[in-house]
């Protein structure tokens, strides 16, 4: 079998190109697609609608009709070998998600600390303890595949899926955590909740979250708890989100 070269344009249908950059979960290749949707982005090609991420690919998506589909696939591969798209985001952008952990907030939480053999606040200790980052939204609209967490932590999914999780739900499913964005069904083991409301159709942005971010989840108590999710209900809950220089390798 011929070996891929990447990273390749590929033809999706009649509004799509997909620009690859390699076959696994990286964080490398995650980067430089997290960089070539922001380089996108910035394109002056009119009928070009959007560009969605993937762990390893960027789908951009556009109108064939008032597109010039030429130049979008040209300058799609002029980007692709960019050195400065190569190298990802020049800024480190950081959410703070603040979380209530178990109780009825994360009734996974004994079965995790019973997994991994820690206490709770062990649990608690070492997800909170480390900066994850978002390789992809996808399953519903903001729900994140965040990676970075600690390993010892790594717990299988739920033998059987709930059908209905709540909103701003942190999950654990074998080496990833997560944030269910919106009620939905899901199996991942639950450790806690935000009170922040990840996606609104009617606030702009609409999601607080994108590919390429960094999450760091601050430990809150009830009382913040039920503050937050006040002002969020409000409209008026803005998360602090903090940018700083990548480090250089």
């Amino acid at each position: 079998m011929e070996e891929k070269k990447y990273p390749r344009i590929l033809t999706a249908g009649d509004g799509c190109v997909v620009a690859e950059f390699g076959d696994s979960i990286d964080m490398a290749i995650n980067s430089r697609v997290a960089a070539l949707g922001s380089a996108v982005a910035k394109l002056d090609i009119p009928g070009v609608l959007d560009a969605v991420p993937s762990y390893r690919s960027l789908a951009v998506y556009f109108d064939p009709v008032n597109t010039d589909v030429k130049r979008l696939y040209s300058r799609l591969g002029e980007l692709c070998l960019k050195e400065d798209t190569a190298a990802g985001h020049e800024r480190r952008r950081t959410i703070i998600v603040p979380t209530l952990y178990g109780g009825e907030w994360g009734p996974d939480m004994a079965d995790v600390a019973a997994h991994t053999g820690f206490s709770p606040e062990e649990v608690i200790s070492r997800h909170s303890g480390r900066d994850c980052y978002c390789y992809m939204l996808g399953f519903t609209p903001g729900f994140s595949y965040l990676g970075g967490m600690d390993p010892a932590l790594e717990t299988p999914r739920l033998k059987n899926p709930r059908e209905v999780i709540p909103a701003g739900s942190v999950g654990i499913a074998a080496k990833q955590t997560g944030i269910y964005s919106i009620v939905s069904p899901g199996g991942w083991r639950l450790i806690g909740r935000t009170p922040m409301l990840i996606f609104d159709p009617n606030r702009d942005p609409a999601i607080f979250l994108e590919a390429g971010m960094w999450i760091r989840f601050r430990p809150i108590d009830k009382a913040e708890f039920d503050e937050i999710e006040a002002a969020s209900k409000e409209g008026t809950y803005r998360p602090e989100i903090l940018e700083e220089e990548e480090a250089s390798s």
